[in-house]
């Protein structure tokens, strides 16, 4: 008789337990926050938020963390302003030169090719046309210049603003501008930034002595 009672409470207690089961989410999770998300899908949608959607924009006059205001609009004005008076504000160094460099592998020389002949794989297999040699005459590249079409964009070229970051460009721009002296059988424009920086240092420690 007693078996047979422990053989009814074990069933009853088996059925209780497996009557609630959900092979989709379980009856007991160990630390459940990291099975649901407490945080809102992206792209979902929900009646309680602005439009229904949970995609919504920055709270106006708010800046993201870690990113720099840019102070020149996307104009001609702006464009003009940047090229004559924006200074890359990142040191000539060999770091900041091979990362240039690398970066302008990735996100520039499929179109303005390698030597910055314009002459990119994505031109060559015709997909754009018409890009132009950081060498054509005409064409006033300067460090702002590079920068401000980095961060806008001009003609057929996108943004690059959310790829890269504000010492991204600056890199990128440096390794610009060496192409395009070496298309113009130039010195590199690197190396004038060097030997320029050192005389100004040289000329400072001269009146720090006098002095």
């Amino acid at each position: 008789m007693k078996n047979s009672i422990n053989i009814a409470v074990v069933i009853i207690i088996a059925m209780s337990i497996t009557s609630c089961f959900d092979s989709k989410k379980p009856n007991y999770r160990y630390m459940p926050n990291m099975y649901t998300s407490l945080a809102l899908e992206t792209d979902s949608e929900h009646e309680i938020l602005p439009n229904g959607q949970a995609d919504l924009l920055p709270v106006e006059a708010t800046i993201p963390r870690g990113w720099m205001p840019y102070g020149y609009e996307n104009t001609i004005e702006g464009k003009a302003s940047a090229t004559s008076d924006l200074k890359n504000p990142s040191k000539v160094s060999e770091e900041n030169l091979t990362k240039g460099k690398e970066l302008y592998r990735i996100f520039c020389s499929v179109c303005h090719g390698d030597k910055g002949d314009g002459q990119g794989i994505l031109v060559k297999r015709e997909k754009f046309l018409g890009i132009p040699s950081f060498s054509d005459k005409g064409r006033n590249i300067t460090e702002g210049n590079i920068y401000h079409v980095m961060m806008y964009g001009l003609n057929s070229m996108g943004s690059y603003a959310s790829q890269t970051s504000e010492e991204d460009r600056w890199q990128i721009a440096m390794h610009v501008l060496d192409l395009k002296s070496t298309l113009n059988g130039n010195p590199l424009w690197s190396s004038t930034q060097k030997n320029s920086g050192d005389t100004i240092s040289e000329q400072e420690n001269a009146s720090n002595e006098a002095h």
